[in-house]
């Protein structure tokens, strides 16, 4: 099918553009570069870049994958799907900082073709803080809303709840970090305006994140906000494993375990029974920034 060649010629384009924006920051290190085959057909190519000056870990990995039967992953939320075959493309990435003053962020984006002519798109980005910042967490929302603006009025509201109710920890009660936006199983208006949409949360990731980064990367940190920042990676383990489909889609498709665990953070820890002390900067990012909040009107209120 021609639109899944545009798909996976855009995702491609899209991997070396971030590859490239992170290298250029990175003075030594630079993301390996693999290509591995399935049987089935597919083929991966993970570009992962580990220990640099100021990138820990960082993941941009763009898979094409087909198969004769859906992972479960991919049809809890449509069973009409099920047993079905199927081609997917998708790209995803992770950046977990070494400084505790730089976010995390996490960004996809993939592409469904069924073999009864269902398809669709889904994904997003979202951002995880530490200690966070008011006007980078305005940047980020900001950003996000313009590139659901640029296809229509209406879409950042949709896609921010989707991202609060995703990103969320049941178990602690607690949201991941300050959201993003978040799609799935998305046709509304047909291909090309779908993968027009796509291509502009594509095109934001970069000018989302890389303005944040580049303000905070050089910052100085003590020994207590580095313990701080394994410990609250420790939350992101604990999602990627217990909750985001996205994993669970690549461990019951087969996907090389290596790739599918590449979004892990290189260090994290779990300290039993912690809690911050009353306003502390720690306390500051339970008490005003893992929870749903209308940030771009409230934070404009008050920058």
């Amino acid at each position: 099918m021609r639109d899944i060649e545009q798909v996976k010629t855009y995702f491609q384009s899209l991997q070396k553009r971030v590859c490239q924006a992170f290298e250029e920051r990175e003075p030594i290190k630079k993301f390996s570069s693999e290509e591995n085959k399935s049987e089935t057909g597919g083929i991966g190519k993970p570009k992962v870049i580990d220990d640099g000056v100021h990138v820990e870990r960082g993941a941009v990995q763009y898979t094409y994958s087909k198969g004769t039967k859906l992972p479960a992953a991919a049809t809890e939320r449509n069973e009409s799907l099920a047993g079905r075959s199927f081609e997917a493309v998708s790209i995803s990435m992770i950046m977990h900082p070494r400084n505790p003053f730089v976010p995390t962020f996490h960004a996809n984006l993939r592409f469904f073709l069924v073999d009864n002519g269902h398809w669709h798109f889904g994904g997003g980005f979202d951002l995880t803080p530490f200690y966070p910042f008011a006007e980078d967490v305005l940047h980020w929302h900001t950003t996000a809303k313009s590139a659901c603006d640029a296809h229509d009025t209406g879409l950042y509201e949709r896609f921010k709840k989707n991202c609060d109710d995703y990103f969320y920890l049941p178990h602690r009660k607690e949201h991941r970090g300050v959201g993003g936006i978040f799609f799935d199983d998305w046709s509304e208006g047909g291909f090309v305006k779908s993968f027009d949409l796509t291509k502009s949360i594509g095109d934001a990731i970069l000018p989302a994140y890389l303005p944040i980064f580049d303000r905070r990367a050089k910052l100085n940190y003590t020994d207590r906000e580095r313990d701080f920042q394994l410990y609250r990676r420790g939350r992101y383990v604990e999602f990627n494993l217990a909750i985001d489909r996205g994993t669970k889609y690549g461990l019951q498709s087969g996907r090389r375990i290596e790739s599918v665990l590449a979004s892990m953070p290189p260090l994290a820890k779990w300290t039993y029974n912690w809690t911050p002390e009353p306003r502390s900067p720690e306390s500051d990012l339970y008490e005003n920034y893992l929870q749903s909040r209308d940030w771009i009107s409230e934070l404009k209120k008050v920058l």
